[in-house]
């Protein structure tokens, strides 16, 4: 070989290279396998006309799109408006989840003040029972509620994201108060010099230096609104004003009319909405698990 075409670097053996690397690869694809059948599996039983999941055992042996078109046929199951329902609620809710945990955990961050560490204890104790625990004492309230401001009782969309939002405080604010605390507070001090005020500070600094954990929070409470399906239950009543998690549920409730493949596509429209949020906000995630490591 002349010194423009160096000799290729030899190969390594077989047994080598899986000790080394070739294992990961493996395992990178045993667990690919086993998180995407279950994707797979439902787009097939979605374009099976059968309407049953054991006839989707198949994959892909039948394609027909009658069962989306079904979604939207039916004037008793409004999909269309659990559709927009849902993200109303979701980005509503997401939207006042961020805004709120992100005031309260600047607030215990770069604030002193009685009852500080008792109040992070309190969220962080509050957490650990789940909100389904309390789906009765929500339908009382909301009921009480509902007889003096209608519009924030049972049946009520903006009732219900207030619940979301009175349940989203805990672990949200504890997780924010841990990122807000690695920006310097010299960055704080140098504003103050200059004459800001905490509003401005929180609002034109500190914002813009925690956008990932921003973006981390409002994806997982827009997950967890928008999949939510006992609380929501139990406030909606009306068939219009429901959401996805709680209206798919009717095409498969009937002992005599459950339709599985229409469920199936219905199920693979609503997952269009946590993957666009995501992809949206996937640079902001990516960048603050990259921050976090450095930090």
């Amino acid at each position: 070989m002349t010194d423009d075409h160096p000799a290729p670097a030899p190969r390594r053996p077989f047994g080598r290279w899986f000790r080394e690397t070739g294992w990961r690869h493996l395992v990178g694809i045993v667990m690919l396998v086993f998180a995407a059948f279950p994707l797979v599996y439902v787009l097939s039983a979605s374009l099976n006309p059968g309407g049953t999941l054991l006839t989707a055992n198949g994959l892909f042996q039948n394609f027909d799109l009658g069962s989306y078109i079904a979604l939207f046929g039916d004037p008793t199951r409004p999909y269309g408006a659990w559709f927009v329902n849902t993200i109303v609620i979701g980005l509503c809710a997401s939207a006042g989840t961020v805004v709120l945990c992100a005031l309260a955990a600047y607030a215990f961050s770069r604030m002193r003040f009685t009852g500080r560490r008792f109040g992070l204890l309190t969220l962080l104790l509050v957490q650990m029972f789940p909100q389904l625990l309390a789906f009765v004492a929500i339908f009382l309230l909301m009921s009480a509620i509902g007889d003096i401001f209608p519009v924030l009782g049972l049946n009520s969309q903006i009732g219900l994201i207030m619940v979301y939002l009175g349940g989203a405080l805990g672990v949200n604010t504890f997780l924010m108060y841990g990122f807000f605390n690695t920006v310097p507070a010299s960055i704080d001090e140098a504003a103050k010099i200059d004459g800001a005020g905490h509003a401005r500070i929180f609002f034109t600094i500190i914002l813009r230096l925690v956008a990932p954990i921003l973006a981390v929070i409002g994806l997982l409470a827009f997950i967890g609104t928008t999949s939510d399906f006992v609380i929501a239950s139990v406030v909606l009543v009306d068939p219009d004003k429901q959401t996805l998690a709680v209206g798919l549920y009717q095409f498969v409730s009937q002992e005599t009319a459950r339709n599985w493949s229409v469920f199936a596509a219905g199920a693979v429209l609503a997952a269009i909405l946590p993957m666009a949020l995501f992809l949206a906000l996937q640079r902001y995630i990516v960048s603050g698990l990259t921050a976090g490591s450095v930090k």
